[in-house]
């Protein structure tokens, strides 16, 4: 169950916003083996709000930053690492050259602390080993 929070520097067009949802949502599938159809991916483009070592950067070079929270202990150091660079290579072919200061985060919550639908991660995991 991630969720995927990416800020773009710039403004995209709607089609490509969807374009870099729904294949956003195909790599968590493929390299960190999330179920698709409870991911949410939410997209802000913010065009005037960036500094890079205290200037706006160049129009032609707007950062980007990702977040994605998953549940702790879920995914192996190998696969985080190939989704953060699957992701920095979509996020560049979509929004084209990106700084070296565009950064994306994996945020690893304890199965206690989140959920969704009601439930926890951690009453989740629970019920199916009970089974």
């Amino acid at each position: 169950m991630p969720y995927l929070h990416l800020t773009l520097g710039q403004t995209i067009p709607a089609e490509a916003q969807q374009q870099l949802a729904s294949r956003s949502t195909a790599l968590l599938q493929q390299l960190l083996h999330k179920r698709a159809e409870v991911t949410a991916v939410r997209i802000e483009c913010t065009a005037d709000a960036w500094f890079i070592n205290g200037d706006k950067p160049a129009a032609a070079l707007q950062p980007c930053h990702g977040e994605v929270c998953i549940t702790a202990g879920s995914n192996s150091t190998e696969e985080k690492a190939a989704f953060l660079a699957a992701l920095h290579a979509l996020l560049g072919e979509i929004c084209g050259p990106l700084p070296e200061a565009s950064y994306l985060v994996i945020r690893e919550i304890a199965a206690t602390d989140w959920g969704y639908d009601g439930k926890t991660q951690a009453s989740r995991l629970a019920a199916r080993q009970s089974t």
